[in-house]
């Protein structure tokens, strides 16, 4: 099969200056965001204030918004919900008919809009204000309809758009998606959300592979090949050969691993009468292992930090209650 040949960019095209262009204002628009809270401390406050808001309601968040702020409000739910905070978007047309019944007093809105004068937002904002619904707001205008009627108003810098004529959405609805990011992640943290916690929320896919626990991987009881010292490399070799490992965990009387005999170790002790010598004689001390708690993504990077192919799991008193090889990982999708 004929490898294609690969055009190199030419950096000097208007459409690499396009490019280019838009994602330097991209940056620039990150940038003064995080200049802005950091040197505005009624901006700073606000951004505490919301956190405190949302992280003291007892219900859940509910978040609205059309057109790009729509979009953006729904990721905003989406990563919210993913990572503790009971969330939902709902658009504001449907909300004007009927489904403003799925908002309580207990629950707090975060309505987005750039312009803060959202025509479509009317209803929801006359709804809160009659059954004292909490609003937080994400606007560029301090002084808009929105922001005015706000508990907590998340006021935005106004910062330059990607699209020449200044009208399509680009770096505005990237600074309100940056701000409902920093909202959820500080909620996450205030609440202790646990990476056990977001495996719950996250089965399925490659995420959901690297936040399994290892011992949902191991193999266990009879499949986890050892053998007591004092016993002679002979039953040691057939061991590696019926269990398929490639190792053979050595534990004393206790029943604790003082040592593991690898191919590399039968390798480097070949000789006439190694099948007559005792496992401890050929065995590797200290042999790497892992608790069963350990994630499966951490235990991958363990094994490749260390290159080995093999880990035992070990109790408190160290001995062994299942093995994991890479392959199982990799088949698992953790890699």
């Amino acid at each position: 099969m004929a490898v294609k040949s690969v055009r190199p960019v030419d950096l000097t095209s208007s459409t690499f200056d396009s490019i280019r262009l838009t994602l330097a204002t991209a940056t620039n628009g990150i940038k003064a965001l995080a200049d802005y809270a950091a040197t505005d401390e009624a901006f700073a406050q606000s951004l505490v204030d919301a956190v405190e808001l949302i992280g003291e309601g007892r219900g859940r968040v509910v978040v609205s918004g059309v057109g790009k702020s729509g979009h953006i409000g729904r990721k905003i739910a989406a990563t919210m919900a993913s990572t503790g905070t009971s969330a939902y978007f709902v658009h504001p047309t449907e909300a004007s008919h009927g489904d403003l019944g799925m908002i309580t007093s207990e629950d707090v809105l975060i309505l987005l809009s750039w312009s803060g004068e959202t025509a479509e937002l009317a209803n929801m904002l006359t709804y809160a204000k009659r059954f004292k619904v909490p609003i937080v707001s994400i606007s560029s205008n301090r002084a808009s309809i929105l922001a005015r009627n706000s508990n907590v108003a998340l006021v935005l810098p106004k910062v330059p758009e990607a699209c020449p004529h200044g009208l399509a959405p680009t770096t505005s609805a990237m600074l309100q998606l940056v701000v409902g990011d920093a909202l959820a992640i500080a909620l996450l943290e205030r609440r202790g959300f646990s990476a056990e916690d977001f495996k719950t929320f996250h089965p399925g896919g490659k995420l959901g592979a690297q936040l399994r626990l290892i011992d949902e991987l191991a193999h266990v009881a009879e499949q986890v090949p050892l053998l007591a010292v004092g016993r002679p490399m002979s039953e040691a070799v057939i061991e590696m050969s019926s269990k398929g490992f490639g190792v053979v965990g050595i534990i004393d009387e206790r029943g604790a691993l003082v040592g593991v005999i690898t191919d590399g170790d039968l390798r480097r002790h070949m000789a006439g009468d190694l099948l007559s010598q005792q496992v401890e004689e050929v065995m590797s001390h200290s042999p790497r292992v892992v608790k069963g708690d350990v994630l499966a993504s951490a235990a991958m990077e363990f094994m490749q930090e260390h290159k080995v192919t093999v880990l035992f799991l070990v109790n408190e008193a160290r001995v062994p209650v299942g093995i994991v090889h890479i392959h199982d990982l990799l088949r698992a999708g953790v890699a």
